[in-house]
């Protein structure tokens, strides 16, 4: 089985690694509309929403690019993890709450009609993200990534 890990991580790298690009692409282009799913979730103090619409694209742009490209896979998976994790507390708060919210992990955001949230969805589509990130963060090398498996040299023990 230990030869299909390489492969599964080759997987697991585009697939986080892809819906952070496009997660990140889609809100780059409309920072208020970021700003204002940022702010629809009612969570942080008045300014910091901002800058949060504004830099979360980018940080979810770079790491998706770092796991595409399988270079600092390990420290990426724990940076995408932890977004994810951050992302299923932000969504079970707002459900909660009562609030009636698009997440805008895709663009867009901010109120919607009562029945048409999709909060749990989210929430297991973001557990199934946190899940690829735990298997990067113990296989983190894959095929095709930048970064390869270090070697020990023959006859010669790790310490």
């Amino acid at each position: 089985m230990k030869v299909w890990y390489p492969w599964i991580s080759l997987v697991a790298r585009l697939a986080l690694g892809g819906v952070l690009l496009v997660a990140g692409a889609l809100k780059v282009t409309d920072p208020e509309a970021a700003t204002q799913a940022v702010r629809a979730y009612e969570l942080l103090p008045q300014g910091f929403d901002g800058i949060v619409g504004l830099l979360l694209p980018f940080l979810e742009i770079v790491i998706g690019i770092l796991l595409i490209v399988g270079y600092g896979v390990r420290p990426a998976a724990v940076a995408a993890g932890v977004l994810m994790l951050l992302f299923i507390a932000a969504v079970a708060s707002a459900w909660a709450r009562g609030l009636a919210i698009d997440c805008g992990c895709f663009g867009g955001g901010g109120q919607v009609a009562p029945g048409e949230t999709k909060y749990l969805q989210e929430i297991l589509r973001d557990v199934g993200l946190v899940a690829l990130a735990a298997w990067l963060f113990v296989k983190p090398f894959s095929k095709f990534a930048l970064e390869a498996e270090p070697h020990t040299p023959t006859g010669v023990t790790a310490s």
